[in-house]
């Protein structure tokens, strides 16, 4: 941050951005909401089946997840499995403490979970 009374710096603002944009659909929430409750890769298919759109919309859906880390695909054959990146999860600010000027994470960067 930029003192304590003023706004977060820019980088940190624009990677924060990336996540709440990332997370601003119904149906990437219902995703990442899954992953984390089964706690286990899921295939595309097992994910259509709960979330009830069509497998091209999860996939695109997926893509968008993993692109800012809070999904990680695993290659298993000619199949996928994904899994929510917990490190990446657990540093997510929340909402009310970006905008109520709580102190954010110092790394607001997601490191990938091996």
């Amino acid at each position: 941050m930029n003192g304590e009374k003023g706004p977060l710096d820019r980088a940190t603002a624009a990677e924060y951005a990336s996540w709440f944009k990332a997370l601003a659909d119904t149906t990437r929430i219902q995703i990442v909401s899954l992953l984390a409750r089964q706690g286990r890769p899921m295939t595309v298919g097992e994910i259509v089946e709960e979330v009830e759109v069509g497998q091209s919309t999860v996939s695109a859906h997926l893509k968008v997840l993993a692109e800012v880390g809070f999904v990680l695909t695993e290659p298993r054959g000619t199949a996928n499995l994904y899994r929510i990146n917990t490190t990446c999860v657990s540093c997510f600010p929340t909402a009310a403490d970006v905008v109520m000027g709580r102190p954010a994470p110092a790394a607001p960067t997601c490191p990938e979970e091996s």
